[in-house]
């Protein structure tokens, strides 16, 4: 089953840790975990310590743990700043 899916770019200053299409994205909000999808309502949130969960354009699964952040969803592209 083909799923739509979106630029996202998870990156900090030292490294670039996911650049690629995926098909969903969990953010651990600081008001609270959202998901993110293709074609998702634009949005700016900082994050909170936990682990973003990414689904790629594939279907492989991909945890990246952090500490703190900030994502902007805008025009089907998520850019997280970690």
């Amino acid at each position: 089953i083909f799923m739509s899916s979106f630029h996202l770019t998870i990156a900090s200053v030292a490294e670039t840790k996911f650049d690629g299409e995926a098909q969903s994205a969990i953010f651990p909000g600081s008001a609270g975990e959202f998901t993110v999808m293709a074609h998702h309502e634009p949005l700016v949130s900082t994050l909170k310590q936990g682990s973003v969960r990414v689904r790629d354009a594939l279907g492989t699964q991909h945890a990246f743990d952090i500490t703190t952040g900030v994502v902007e969803v805008s025009q089907n592209h998520a850019i997280v700043l970690i």
